[in-house]
């Protein structure tokens, strides 16, 4: 007997819905209305003639023929999803687009990327610099490296690299600077968001007290602005390793104290769980992995 496949567009909204227990939820990833993705649904279950979704006045719950269907529906999708990928990496070019921060591309990861190009040539690798989280979902992404636990739900994490947080100033200026109670005769350089508070972090390590932070100050959005002011010697900048290595190793900068404060976060190399073993992403990942570590050891 042969049977007759259910709508593909049913099939789609069925497991965005399933995935985000919402309409509206499965509505703006598919980029359509909660009330197309109810009808859809609903023409769904007519087709399948079978409830899969129970309407409680507190939201959605799967059916027990939805929870059975839910599984065979999601690995033929990842099975597409792979399908289309490999057909797409069979062409001469390959397009590996990368999400990051501004500071982490400039600072990092850029200097870098010539040895990954000259490793893989067929890869085309576009990088996307950003603050704002990516939406996978959108396909305009296929990895982003994220500053924080490794935890981001429905993604897989591969971590790096984690932060070591000390002061850095040009090698002129560091000649003023005897030990950490110099530093209120200086402009002391930060950077707002989630790293803001590191001075405060360092001086209540290093014994000082962390109002000498909120003193002469220069606050900037981005760290590679911050470490470029500390470079042309307008202050002592409170650097991370990530941001700061390279500008240690070519002399341009220089570490005034010996207090290393080690960031309990890190950055990690997130993708998608469907397209994490793809031939692109697998080979990014694989030469992240291998960078070598213990180049931030600078004095």
């Amino acid at each position: 007997m042969t049977i007759r496949l259910p709508s593909l567009k049913g099939l789609r909204a069925f497991e965005a819905a399933a995935r985000h227990m919402s309409f509206t939820k499965a509505g703006a990833e598919l980029n359509v209305t909660q009330t197309a993705v109810s009808h859809q649904i609903r023409r769904l279950e007519a087709e399948l003639g079978v409830p899969l979704f129970l309407r409680l006045n507190d939201g959605l719950a799967l059916s027990e023929d939805a929870k059975a269907y839910l599984p065979g529906v999601r690995a033929a999708f990842h099975e597409l999803r792979y399908a289309t990928e490999q057909l797409l990496e069979s062409r001469d070019k390959s397009v590996l687009t990368v999400s990051t921060l501004v500071s982490v591309a400039s600072k990092w990861l850029l200097p870098r990327l010539p040895s990954f190009q000259q490793a893989f040539p067929a890869i085309d690798v576009r990088i996307s610099a950003s603050t704002e989280l990516v939406d996978f979902a959108k396909g305009a992404i296929d990895a982003a490296i994220r500053y924080g636990r490794g935890d981001w739900k429905g993604l897989r994490a591969d971590f790096l690299m984690s932060d070591e947080i000390f002061p850095v100033c040009s090698p002129a200026l560091a000649k003023t600077l005897r030990s950490p109670a110099d530093l209120p005769a200086h402009t002391m350089l930060r950077v707002s968001g989630a790293t803001a508070g590191d001075w405060s972090a360092w001086l209540r390590a290093a014994g000082q007290p962390p109002q000498l932070a909120e003193g002469a100050r220069m606050t900037f959005d981005l760290a590679m602005m911050a470490v470029q002011a500390a470079v042309d010697g307008q202050g002592v900048c409170i650097g991370r390793s990530t941001y700061v290595e390279d500008d240690l190793r070519a002399g341009r900068l220089v570490v005034p104290f010996g207090l290393r404060l080690q960031d309990q976060l890190g950055f990690y190399l997130v993708t998608p769980h469907e397209t994490a073993q793809s031939k692109k992403i697998v080979a990014f990942r694989t030469w992240l992995l291998a960078l070598p570590e213990g180049q931030d050891t600078f004095v």
